[in-house]
This record gives structure tokens, C-alpha cells and sequence, in this order.
């Protein structure tokens, strides 16, 4: 159709007819066809496992069958907790075997030195002292003969496991992985430029307490100039790599090359701001031995994690041969690296990596990343400009009326992106708010109709009643659903630019939505089917089909680690908040160019008005029994039990406290599930209401998360003491002696006890401890007291010497308080009647981790 402006330009523009209605579905289909075929199929794709009889065929490869046999023959051992015999003694002798296994095989190119370390120490754990004596690390150094480098690579993972856990997925399945790589390589005739030391530690869940002993203080530490970590949060699927560096890019380049990619600059910047509520060995190597490497581990399946179901049956073939494919050649590749001549002098920085449905992967550099995204952004900016330029001349409106209304589309479209995440956000607060939070714990698909259907509802119904309501507009429809789509990319323009400003290095992911717009954009002016709706619209859809697979594939991959960690995280926070904002940020990312295609429809609200139906149906279902979060075996609910005596002292020795009861650790937030099991055996009290001035609320609290965790936490007291599997921690004051000056006394102390123990100490009045024998880093930065320290011991049971040196100027009052907690969280323990009552009535979707407790304190 040709017009003839009123500046007597020629205009030639398609004024497009809508499309039938029915159209619509078929649109949609094909988005979710796309999810299900390619993005469903690739995310949890493995490869064939190989078997002994594969051998003979493929000598220099890794073999699952045969890992798997490890694994098996691991996991009979049972949970291999610190002290435990099983841990201690059997776990290492079974490595040490398998050690003298690998010894026997291997060709006469290599030596392999095998060591068990046992070892004793202490450091800062977040809030608390983490404190060792006689941990165990089992070690094999492989090296070729007369190799005289001393630059070493270090593969580490972890024998140990919690309460309860066979610990197949973790970390047993990382140790048969490592065995299975050492016996390859050794049995083959090199080269192995550099030794590699294989650590398998047995002190990881304590926590990190085998990994710190190593890099602090075995004869091979200072050697190690690089890392690979092997890690579990999960059991099974491929293994992620989640951390890289500091610095050192070059050990992507390596990992750029391994069979099975799977990497994401997202996952280590959640990681490490704390959003994952774990931790691993790999940041005791970097903090106390500065060796750079990668973090991996699996996230698939957390919900088994740190379970009685974390066995073998549940880890499959392909998994182990997925992550052994990949350390393997790492492995070959790092120990070989050239750069491990030198490693002080690699190339710092950060990097910004991210893979492809384990198809390949893209790595560079923080400083390349600023430049890459402020190019797009420029380039993009520049492309929308030239687009509206276009859009003057070939309307005939001018400069200023188009200006006009691509500032009135971009505030609906502002307006429809604010909404969306409100209205999310309050489904999210909602669903907490009538103790329905979690609905999509193991009903994942839930997430959908819940959080992204009402984001898909604000996005499309606004731009609709917009065009509706200017439909007479002298500019075609096509260039005003382009005028929504330019408005979309330029807020992914502003919010690249603010990442990018701050060094996020996750700010590539708007960069990638931002870049494949405007190749749709260009290649739209080049062709001039801007002018041409429906083409436009078909440039557009065959752009955003990559970055749809990618973004969907990310989220994916993100909700199936995370959703399973929000049933250990703590009651503390709604985790259907952090299911929201991620539906959030996706759906910005992916729908934002593609929800303005339903216009191109006729009946657009009636089509768009479908989410919001989908969203109702949802929230109905919800909370329904469909909606419920648990199911046995596969995705139990957690609590942590202790059966616990506690007496607290006054100073004359009298009890001003003496009481047996239950402490309810819930992890997550569903707390009030218990609440029917509670009222049969007492009277619940937050622990956070009974603490008045106890040091640490006089409580056996087992480490700094289950003190952070007392505003929900339950203390219930019960008549039935706990049946202590064990003697009672012993604190004995062996002397007080003036030091240095009249008003410092030292106070020597001698500690017995089972082998997990926590220590609290506090001041009283004036009173200020100046020195003690424990880690000194709180009293040398002022850290206020009470003070945490946590103790746990291995193979050396002997008793714990300390002093402790207090300034005050009244000596002859009490100056400290001590508590001593008591946890025997490994011995086998007969329950009371009613406790064991108790514990059977959860019901059968719950995992209860209970052990017996005492708790006693002292004033000095």
C-alpha cells in the first residue's frame, strides 16, 4: 500500500492483517516442543558407559564399570563419619589397598608414593573455630621415574560422609572416580610432565577440616601448584564446574577441551555470594596454600543428598563415566601443561565462561567480557536508532511523533516487566503466608504456572490493551510491536551496562539476549522486512530459537540444583521468593521478544488472558495434594533431632539448670509439619525465647548454622533422659595462676570426651580474655565474645590440653563461663521409650537425623 506523507515522501509500507486466533497455540507449541525435544533430551544426556570387556578396546580410558565396583565395595562400609571406626580405620585401609591395587598394575614408567597423614589443627570457620586433632588424609603422589620438577597437580575428594549417609554420591563416587583415573594413567607409558597427588581426605564434612591439614602442613602441600576439586551436592547427572581461578584462565583452556562440558560463570558468583548454602575443600586451597584450579561437582538430584538414600543404586553408569571422561583429561592436560612451569606467572584475572548444552564452551576474560558487552550494547543502541530512523521515514510522522511513541512503549513495556515480577513476587509471599510455600519441591512443573505464567500474563496483556487502544495510529501495526521489542532491548541494554559497571560477570547473560535481538534487527534492515510484518516477526522467531534452547537449558539446570538445596537451607528465609526471581530474570530474558508476537493475532487478550487463566489453575492445584512438596525416598523432608541433658552451673556448683529435652533443627521452611508430632511428646519453645543471658543459649547447638538457626529452632522439655552411648564430656581446671601481671590469670583446662564436641566461652562482668592456646584470630581482630569453637578428633583420642588467660580486675569473683557440648552423632544408640515413639511418628517422607547430647557449663 503506498502513502504520500505531508512532507510529499513516498511511503511504501505493509499494513499486515492479523492472524487467525488459532494460529496462537501453534505458536506456543512450538516453544514448548522446542523445550521438550532438544532442551529436556541434552540437559540430562550421558554417555555410554564403558565395561571391563570395553578394556581390551580402549586401554587409555576411563572404565564406569569398574569405578563402580569401587563404589559399591565403598559404600558397604556404611556412613563413614570423623572418629567413627568405620571412617578411621576401615575406609582408610580399603584406600590404602586399593592403592597397593593401582601400585601393583602400573608400568615401569611411573613411581607411586603413598602416605597416610594424620594431622591436627585449627582455623577460622565463618563464625566459629574449627578445630581438628588426628584427622586422616590417605595420599598417592604418581610421577614418572627420575622426574625432577617441583610443580605438582593436586586432585582432591573426600572419603568421609555425615550421620546417617552412606555418602555414595557424596563424595564416594568422586574417590572411585579418582581411583579409576590413577590406575589409567598409571598403567599407561606417560608423559606425565609434572607429578600428581591424589588426595583423598578424610575430613570434609566436619567441615574441611583433612583438606586444611594437607595444604597447611603434609610434605606435599607447598608443591601443589594447581587443583582439581571433586566435589557432590547431589548424585548422579553431569558433573558442573562451578568455580574457577582466581585467576589462572589458562586452566579453562583445558577445561574448554574436555569431552562432556558443563560450566557456568552464573553458578560460581551464586557460589561464592553465599546463595548456595555449602562450601567445599576448594576454598581452603585457595585461601591457605593460594592454589588456583576447578571446582566441580554434582548437582543433580540433591535430594538424596546427605540422606540414608545416597547410595549407589542411585548414581548411574553414565554419570560416573561422564565425570570420569572429564577428569581424566584434565588430568593428562594439567599435569602435562606447560604452564605448570611456572604457574606465578600465568595470566590473572577473572573469567567469564558458560557452556552450550554440553556441546562446547565459550571462556574469556573479565577484561574481554567488558569490551564484548559494551560493544553489543553500542552496536545495539546504534541498531535501534537506525530502525527508528526508518521508521520516520517510511511513516512519514517525522523524528519527534516516533520518538514520542517509542517512549510511550517503552514505559508500558517498564510497566508490564514491574507488574509481572510483583505479582510474582506476592504469588511467592502468598504461598508462605498460608503455609503452602515449597508446592513445587518435587512438583516442579508447578514453577511454570506459578511464577512464570503471571510474568508472560503482565508482558503481553499490557502491550495489547496499549495497541488496542491506539489502533487508528497513523504507524503500522508491525512497526509498533517493533517500537515494544526495541523497548524490551534497551532495558537489557541498561541493565547490562549497570553488571557490567559493577564487574558481574554474569552481565554476559543479557549481553547474549541484547546480542541475538539485534542480529534479528539487522538482519531485518539489510532485508528490509522490517517492512514487512510477518517476515520481521519470522527473522525474529528463528533468532530467538538459540537463545531460547540456552536460556531454558540454564534455568533448568539452575531450579534442579537449587530446588532440592531449599530443603536444607533453613526456615529462615521463603525460598518460593528465590524460585520467583529466577523466574523473573528468565523470563525477562527469553520471553521478552517473543511475547510481543502474539499481537500479530487477532483476539490478543483473549490469548493473552490464557496465562492469567493458567495461573489460577496452578495456584488451585497448589493447594491441593498435588501440591505437596514431599514424597518418601525420593524427596524426604529434613530434621535434625538431638535427645540432649543439659545443667548449667552457678558458680558455688549448683545447678540452676538441670533438664533433659529435644532440640528440633528443621532445615527447612515448612516447620510447622512437625507440630502434630511435637504436641505428643511436650511443650515447644523457640530456642531463640529461652536464651536470656546463657552464652549461646545454653544449648548443645552443633555448629554455626544451627545457631543462626535459633529463632527456628524447638527445645522441648521432655522427663526422659537421653541414653548416652558413651562418658560425658569431662572438663577438669588443672590450675589458676597469675601471669604477667596481678590482674591476668591463666586457667588450664583438660577436656575429655566423645569426638565431636562444641566449646563456648564467655566473659562475666569486666572481664576480657587477652589469650589462649586455640586460635588466636578472634582475640587478635576483637571479635565480641561468646566465643564458638567447635572440636572434633579422629585417630587421636587424647585428651585436649588448653588455657586460657583472663583479665579482670576483680580475681576473686567468677571471670568465664565454659559450656561444653557434647555429640555422639555416629555411635549406635538405644532411644528411650517415649523419644523412640517420638522419632517413628514422622511420617514416612521425613529423613530424621537424631543423636544424643549433652550440654554443661561452668563458671570460673
Amino acid at each position: 500500500m503506498r502513502f504520500k506523507s505531508k512532507y510529499h515522501i513516498d511511503v511504501d509500507f505493509e499494513v499486515p492483517k492479523k492472524l487467525k486466533w488459532y494460529f496462537a497455540p501453534i505458536f506456543s507449541a512450538f516453544w514448548v516442543i522446542l523445550y521438550l525435544a532438544v532442551v529436556l533430551t541434552q540437559v540430562g544426556r550421558l554417555p555410554t558407559p564403558l565395561t571391563r570387556q570395553d578394556e581390551a578396546k580402549y586401554p587409555d580410558s576411563y572404565i564406569a564399570e569398574r569405578a563402580e565396583q569401587i563404589l559399591v565395595n565403598l559404600g558397604r562400609l556404611g556412613p563413614k563419619v570423623v572418629g567413627s571406626e568405620a571412617n578411621e580405620i576401615k575406609a582408610v585401609e580399603f584406600l590404602v589397598n586399593e592403592l597397593n591395587k593401582v601400585k601393583e598394575q602400573m608400568s615401569d614408567f611411573f613411581e607411586l608414593e603413598i602416605d597416610v597423614q594424620v594431622v591436627s589443627g585449627a582455623y577460622i570457620h565463618w563464625t566459629m573455630v574449627n578445630m581438628y586433632q588426628g584427622v586422616q588424609n590417605v595420599v598417592a603422589k604418581l610421577s614418572a621415574k627420575n622426574n625432577a620438577t617441583e610443580n605438582y597437580l593436586l586432585i582432591n575428594a573426600h572419603f568421609d560422609s555425615v550421620p546417617g549417609s552412606p555418602g555414595a554420591g557424596d563424595d564416594g563416587s568422586m574417590v572411585s572416580t579418582m581411583l579409576e583415573v590413577l590406575r589409567v594413567i598409571a598403567k599407561s607409558n606417560g608423559p606425565l610432565e609434572h607429578p600428581i597427588v591424589f588426595l583423598f581426605n578424610g575430613a570434609e564434612e566436619n567441615p574441611l577440616q583433612a583438606s586444611h591439614g594437607f595444604i597447611t602442613q603434609h610434605k606435599w602441600a607447598k608443591n601443589c601448584k594447581a587443583l582439581i576439586n571433586l566435589d557432590a551436592a547431589g548424585s548422579g547427572g553431569r558433573d558442573l564446574l562451578f568455580q574457577s581461578g582466581p585467576g589462572n584462565p589458562w586452566l579453562m583452556n583445558y577445561y574448554r577441551r574436555v569431552p562432556h562440558p558443563f560450566a557456568i560463570t552464573v553458578a560460581e558468583e551464586l557460589f561464592q555470594n553465599d546463595f548456595i548454602p555449602s562450601d567445599t575443600d576448594f576454598r581452603i586451597f585457595r585461601d591457605y596454600g593460594g592454589v588456583p584450579g576447578l571446582d566441580i561437582a554434582y548437582t543433580y538430584n540433591g535430594y538424596v543428598y546427605h540422606t540414608q538414600f545416597d547410595r549407589f543404586n542411585v548414581l548411574t553408569k553414565g554419570s560416573l563415566q561422564n565425570t570420569g571422561d572429564n577428569v581424566l583429561h584434565l588430568a593428562r592436560s594439567i599435569a602435562n601443561a606447560p604452564e605448570m612451569e611456572n604457574p606465578s606467572e600465568s595470566q590473572t584475572g577473572h573469567v567469564v565462561f558458560y557452556d552450550f548444552l554440553g556441546w562446547f564452551i565459550i571462556y574469556y576474560s573479565l577484561s574481554t567480557s567488558i569490551i564484548i558487552n559494551s560493544v553489543v550494547c553500542v552496536v545495539a543502541f546504534c541498531a535501534i536508532g537506525v530502525s527508528l530512523f526508518f521508521m520516520s521515514a517510511r511513516s512519514g510522522l517525522g523524528w519527534l511523533p516516533v520518538l514520542r511513541r517509542y517512549a510511550l512503549a517503552f514505559a508500558v513495556q517498564v510497566l508490564s516487566l514491574s507488574l509481572g515480577a510483583a505479582i510474582s513476587l506476592t504469588i511467592a509471599v502468598f504461598m508462605d503466608g498460608v503455609g503452602r510455600s515449597m508446592t513445587w519441591y518435587t512438583q516442579t512443573w508447578l514453577i511454570c504456572g506459578l511464577y512464570f505464567c503471571p510474568l508472560f500474563f503482565c508482558m503481553g496483556i499490557f502491550p495489547a490493551l496499549f495497541l488496542e487502544r491506539t489502533k487508528k495510529d497513523p504507524l503500522s501495526l508491525g512497526f509498533r510491536i517493533q517500537l515494544f521489542m526495541h523497548s524490551h532491548c534497551l532495558i537489557l541494554i541498561l541493565i547490562t551496562i549497570a553488571l557490567t559497571a559493577f564487574n558481574v560477570r554474569s552481565a554476559f547473560m543479557c549481553m547474549l539476549a541484547v546480542f541475538f535481538d539485534i542480529a534479528a534487527l539487522i538482519i531485518n534492515l539489510i532485508t528490509k522486512w522490517h517492512r514487512k510484518a510477518y517476515w520481521f516477526a519470522f527473522a525474529v522467531i528463528i533468532c530467538q530459537i538459540l537463545p531460547f534452547i540456552y536460556y531454558t537449558s540454564t534455568a533448568h539446570e539452575i531450579y534442579f540444583t537449587l530446588i532440592p538445596m531449599t530443603g536444607r537451607s533453613g526456615s529462615s528465609t521463603n525460598p518460593d521468593l528465590l524460585i520467583a526471581v529466577i523466574a523473573i530474570f528468565f523470563a525477562y530474558l527469553f520471553a521478552g521478544f517473543i511475547m510481543p508476537l502474539y499481537m500479530y493475532f487477532r483476539k490478543t487478550q483473549t490469548i493473552i488472558l490464557c496465562f492469567l487463566g493458567l495461573t489460577i489453575v496452578f495456584l488451585i492445584l497448589a493447594v491441593t495434594p498435588a501440591g505437596f512438596p514431599y514424597a518418601p525416598k525420593v524427596a524426604a523432608q529434613r530434621f535434625s533431632l538431638l535427645h540432649a541433658k543439659r545443667i548449667l552451673h552457678n558458680a558455688d556448683g549448683s545447678a540452676r539448670v538441670n533438664e533433659s529435652g529435644v532440640y528440633i533443627y528443621p532445615q527447612d521452611r515448612r516447620v510447622h509439619t512437625a507440630d502434630d508430632n511435637i504436641k505428643n511428646i511436650g511443650v515447644k519453645y523457640k530456642v531463640s525465647d529461652i536464651c536470656s543471658d546463657e552464652i549461646f543459649c545454653g544449648m548443645p547447638v552443633f555448629n554455626h548454622r544451627w545457631n543462626n538457626a535459633k529463632e527456628y529452632s524447638y527445645w522441648i522439655p521432655i522427663d526422659e533422659e537421653p541414653n548416652i552411648p558413651g562418658d560425658d564430656p569431662v572438663l577438669a581446671l588443672n590450675s589458676k595462676i597469675d601471669v604477667e601481671a596481678s590482674n591476668i590469670r591463666r586457667y588450664n583446662f583438660t577436656l575429655t570426651g566423645p569426638d565431636h564436641m562444641t566449646l563456648f566461652i564467655g566473659t562475666k562482668s569486666s572481664a576480657k580474655i587477652v589469650n589462649w592456646s586455640f586460635n588466636d584470630t578472634m582475640l587478635r581482630e576483637n571479635w565480641e565474645p561468646p566465643y564458638f569453637i567447635y572440636y572434633s578428633y579422629g585417630k587421636d583420642s587424647s585428651p585436649l590440653d588448653f588455657f586460657i588467660d583472663v583479665e579482670s580486675p576483680a580475681a576473686d569473683t567468677s571471670n568465664i563461663e565454659i559450656g561444653i557440648g557434647g555429640h555422639w552423632i555416629h555411635q549406635s544408640m538405644t532411644r528411650p521409650d517415649e523419644y523412640e515413639k517420638f522419632v517413628q511418628s514422622f511420617p514416612n517422607y521425613a529423613f530424621v537425623a537424631d543423636w544424643a547430647s549433652s550440654y554443661e557449663s561452668w563458671l570460673f
